[in-house]
């Protein structure tokens, strides 16, 4: 289970967990699009918006597609934007959604 939601943010992970970075990370980049619970993420209300990316919450990732996404601006015909994060920043990402990802809480 989650932590207890931290500040304001909505982030369900407490500061000293090893995938706060990551959960930080997604929250501060990619909710615009995405929804997961774990980062607070509620993506955009209007789902018909073709910038809208999966639903995290609703489907498991690897940490390799996680940065294939990352790297190339999500899969096939997406509109994500490539490298919004990078390096460790995108490692980090990857790993808080690998974990996260699918639990559909």
């Amino acid at each position: 289970m989650f932590g207890s939601a931290c500040g304001s943010s909505g982030i369900q992970l407490e500061p000293g967990d090893p995938n706060y970075e990551g959960a930080v990370l997604f929250a501060e980049r990619c909710s615009g699009c995405h929804t997961l619970k774990a980062a607070g993420a509620k993506g955009s209300a209007n789902r018909k918006l073709p910038h809208q990316g999966p639903i995290l919450d609703e489907r498991q990732e690897t940490v390799e597609d996680v940065l294939y996404a990352i790297r190339n601006g999500g899969f096939a015909g997406a509109l994500m934007p490539q490298n919004i994060v990078t390096g460790d920043e995108a490692q980090a990402v990857a790993e808080f959604v690998a974990e996260y990802a699918g639990r559909n809480e």
